[in-house]
């Protein structure tokens, strides 16, 4: 039962995705913000940071490869990019200790980075309708912010749980 649990929060959060920018209102404070839920890709950064590169890097291509079929009209965007940031974020993780603050930065980091990757690829093939400072101002900062909000609340919850299931894996 426990194996199943972390493939299950994942889908869970895949699946809250889905529903969080569907009931979102069009006017989020009387402003046109694009916000993306990043919920699934800042738990795929915690649990590289906390669990390890191998965990999260396979982790991050099942469900880049799931978010591209589903989401995506190019297939390999976020199967590229999640995994990348993922092994970014376990290279960059040996130089700092992994308390919850460094980890809520460096996850707002990696967040920016996906949003800044995943628009770049879209501008170079021409799917992007944005220019590059309307994307700052009406998807970057309400996107960083929308996430930032989802770790302060469930970030150290998930913190704690993937370093149970660190202790668990090392104790198998």
């Amino acid at each position: 039962m426990k194996k199943i649990l972390l493939p299950l929060l994942f889908m869970c959060l895949f699946l809250v995705e889905s529903l969080f920018v569907e009931y979102l209102p069009d006017q989020v404070f009387g402003q046109n913000w694009i916000l993306v839920p990043r919920f699934l890709f800042s738990t795929l950064i915690f649990l590289t940071i906390y669990t390890g590169k191998k965990q999260g890097i396979l982790y991050a291509a099942i469900f880049g490869l799931v978010f591209d079929v589903v989401y995506v009209e190019v297939i390999g965007i976020y199967l590229f990019l999640f995994p990348l940031i993922c092994y970014l974020v376990s290279k960059i993780m040996h130089l700092w200790h992994d308390n919850f603050m460094i980890a809520f930065f460096v996850t707002i980091c990696a967040t920016t980075l996906l949003e800044l990757g995943s628009f770049g690829i879209q501008h170079i093939i021409h799917i992007a309708n944005l220019d590059f400072i309307d994307f700052l101002n009406l998807r970057l900062f309400p996107t960083l912010i929308l996430n930032a909000i989802f770790l302060l609340i469930f970030g150290y919850p998930l913190k704690r749980y993937f370093e149970k299931y660190a202790a668990r894996l090392s104790g198998e």
